[in-house]
């Protein structure tokens, strides 16, 4: 824990970092005390704060007045610079939806619309906690979306594992598919984490074990060399599936075909769920019921 003090006459402010590693500023005036969180566990970035913040807090305890809300792109600033504790890709995902709506506004996808509005209330609500702003419109939509239910056939699995380039991009498509990993989890392997028969990769939920089947193995066993950013992954998919003609295709749906196929082929829900790394056997069962609707045999009543 450190304290500085910026002023000697009659206005007391300190910086200090709590337990958690997270700085506080606090300014006493005259008896009165206001305490803010920072926001982050960065000393330098806490440093920069402090010139607008106790200014801010000092006319509070003077006037009486509530601070004004900071510029929303100043918020978002803070909002990405701060220690969530993110991985790297949520990182990614929140600097590219907030950065969008805030150049074009809310997207028309309707996805990606309700993806974007949980980010900006996520920033707001933050903002609100840590003081930068007093209150904000809460945006709607952030559950209204279509569950995706597309998946590959067998003839556009082989369209894909015949023709995707160039051929190291062309391993990684079939990797991610034998693997059903993310690619954000696979799109650079260490040789460390990669046993007999699983690898050891950075999750989205956190740390997990990916049960490697023996076509993923030999891919892995040709010692590929992926070290790849997540916008390459995005435009070369792009530009292959664009080539072949396939409609409406994304990198993702990998995932969910090997979901997919996995539950045709009759393996039980509990164990697809974990091999896809779900929190729980019920979301795998949110993801996959529609999909195996119409599978169900012939029946009567």
């Amino acid at each position: 824990m450190e304290h500085t003090c910026f002023r000697k006459v009659l206005i007391m402010a300190s910086l200090y970092s709590r337990s958690n590693g997270v700085y506080y500023l606090a300014v006493t005036f005259q008896g009165k005390r206001i305490i803010r969180s920072l926001g982050t566990r960065s000393k330098s970035l806490a440093n920069e704060l402090v010139p607008i913040l106790e200014r801010e807090m000092y006319h509070e305890l003077l006037e009486g007045k509530k601070k004004k809300n900071i510029p929303f792109k100043e918020l978002v600033s803070l909002y990405l610079d701060a220690d969530h504790r993110w991985k790297p890709s949520t990182h990614e995902i929140n600097t590219r939806l907030l950065g969008n709506f805030f150049t074009k506004g809310l997207p028309e996808n309707k996805t990606t619309r309700a993806m974007t509005v949980r980010v900006v209330n996520a920033c707001n609500n933050w903002g609100k906690k840590n003081g930068f702003i007093q209150d904000f419109q809460k945006l709607e939509g952030g559950n209204d979306y279509d569950a995706r239910d597309r998946v590959f056939t067998k003839d556009e699995l082989e369209l894909l594992f015949e023709n995707v380039t160039p051929y190291p991009f062309n391993q990684f498509v079939q990797f991610a598919y034998y693997s059903g990993a993310r690619s954000g989890e696979i799109r650079r392997i260490s040789r460390a984490a990669v046993f007999s028969n699983y690898m050891i990769v950075d999750g989205k939920s956190g740390r997990r074990i990916v049960r490697l089947a023996s076509q993923a193995r030999k891919i892995l066993d040709q010692n590929p060399q992926w070290d790849y950013t997540a916008n390459y992954i995005q435009l070369t998919w792009r530009r292959n599936i664009k080539r072949l003609g396939l409609e409406d295709a994304r990198m993702h749906d990998l995932r969910r075909t090997f979901g997919y196929n996995l539950i045709k082929q009759g393996r039980p829900i509990y164990e697809v769920s974990k091999l896809l790394g779900h929190s729980s056997v019920t979301t795998t069962e949110r993801h996959y019921a529609p999909l195996m609707a119409t599978e169900i045999e012939e029946f009567l009543l």
